[in-house]
Formats: structure tokens, sequence, C-alpha cells
């Protein structure tokens, strides 16, 4: 029955794709055999598995850091606000922090569940940029990078018996959603909406060149475990800061002392 099932999905899913029937905020976003609720499906199926982990993902307790909590999700309404992202009211945008310093890396699943390790909140030296960092984050979601890439990745088959519940396949596309390495196209379109939802903000909207700044300034024979899926720094600070001058962002705020008293109340 398990099996009919997936292959239903399966055949569902492939047929939508085949006769366009599609959310039509997904115009210019590629084809995707996923619907925006499986989607959401897959997402909190697969953010369920990564709050059991507690080995692997040690999430901050969002009640006894409750004020670090309160100022990410100012920052993402921030954002969410800007009238730029497509899926604001589709998405649960929820955010979760991983107490782990040894890595500078952030990672979305379908669906817009974030997670972002306090690596790379310690690294990084205003708010400016820990919102390009969210940005691109956010973008990823918006722009359903996931399930197009593990769709490739994995197989469609894969995803839908996640979707249905099946565990091992939950944590095949965990481990994959973890260590994921977008293409190309992808990581540019991801910075360039992260410029765009912050161009109508208050905030610098190439924030996200400050953080790649400082990566490219690291050197060392290790490089930081972000640029394993974020890769070419130097081009992607040049194209933070062009895309700022071609949309016309004015906003040149960074917020350095409150990012600061945030990341003072870390552990």
């Amino acid at each position: 029955m398990k099996n009919l099932k997936i292959s239903l999905a399966l055949a569902c899913a492939f047929l939508i794709a085949a006769c366009g029937v599609v959310n039509k905020k997904n115009k210019g976003k590629g084809m995707n055999f996923f619907t925006i609720e499986q989607d959401k499906e897959l997402g909190a199926q697969v953010a369920a598995q990564i709050d059991a982990d507690t080995v692997q993902f040690p999430l901050l307790d969002t009640v006894q850091y409750a004020d670090v909590y309160k100022y990410i999700y100012k920052v993402r309404d921030k954002i969410l606000n800007s009238g730029e992202v497509d899926f604001k009211d589709d998405f649960d945008w929820r955010l979760r922090i991983i107490e782990n310093d040894s890595t500078m890396n952030a990672f979305c699943t379908p669906g817009g569940y974030i997670y972002i390790y306090t690596g790379i909140l310690k690294f990084l030296e205003s708010e400016d940029e820990f919102a390009g960092v969210l940005g691109h984050e956010i973008g990823h979601a918006d722009m359903r990078h996931s399930t197009r890439q593990i769709s490739k990745m994995l197989g469609v088959q894969v995803l839908l018996s996640a979707v249905l519940g099946d565990q091992s396949s939950i944590g095949q596309v965990t481990s994959t959603l973890v260590g994921l390495k977008f293409s190309r196209k992808h990581e540019t379109e991801a910075d360039e909406r992260s410029v765009k939802y912050l161009c109508p903000t208050d905030y610098n909207a190439g924030g996200g060149a400050g953080f790649f700044q400082k990566i490219s300034e690291l050197g060392g024979d290790t490089p930081p475990e972000f640029l394993s899926t974020h890769p070419n720094p130097d081009d992607r600070i040049e194209n933070f800061q062009n895309l700022a001058i071609t949309y016309g962002c004015v906003g040149e705020r960074n917020y350095q002392t409150e990012l600061e008293a945030m990341v003072a109340k870390l552990p």
C-alpha cells in the first residue's frame, strides 16, 4: 500500500509538472516536480528529525535564549516585510540556532526552515552582514533550490518517500541538505535575492559582501566549512556590490552594536 501511495504521488508530481499546473509565484524558478505543499511537508519532516537529533544538532533552547531568538526573528521579519519574498505567506520561515562555534555555516530546508550555526554568528561583524547571510538562505528557500537540487541528486521518489514519512528517506534527505552543494547558478540567484530583499530596507543591501570579504581574508590551508557549499568569495563580493548599485539601493545602516549585543548573549 505504501509503495502504491509513493507511485501515485510520483505520478501526480510528474503530471503537475508536465501540465504546467504550478503556483504562479514559481515563475522563473525553473522546473520543479514538487508542489509548494510538498516543499512544506518535506521541510517539516526534515526539521523534525534535526530537532530530535540533539547530538549532531544541539539547538539553542528558544526559551533560555529568548532574547537571541527575538533578535534573529526581528531581522527575519525585516527581510520578509521588504515586499520582495515571493513565498512570504506560504512557508513557515522558522529559525533555529545550532550551538557549534567551529562551524561557520547556515542552511535551509524546503519550506523555509533555516538553521544557523553559532560559529557564523560569532564570525559576523554587523547586523547587515547577518541580514545578507539570512537573506541568502531565504533566497534558496524562496527559489525552491533545495527540492530542485536534491531531486537530481537523490531522485524524486526518495523525496516523496520522505514526505510520506519514511524514516530512512528522511535521514537521507537530511544528511544531503546539511552538506548540500548548490550549483553556481543557484548560489548566484540566492546572492541576488539577498540584495533584492535588503534593498527596500535601511540596511546596506550588499551586506553579504562583508561576510565574504572576511572569508577571503582568512586564507590558510583549511578553508571554512561555509566555503564547501559557498565557493568563490572574491567574485561574490563584487557581485553583491554591483547588484546593490544596479538596483539603486540607498540603505547604509549596519547596526553593528546590535549584533554585538546579541552575540554577547550566546553560550
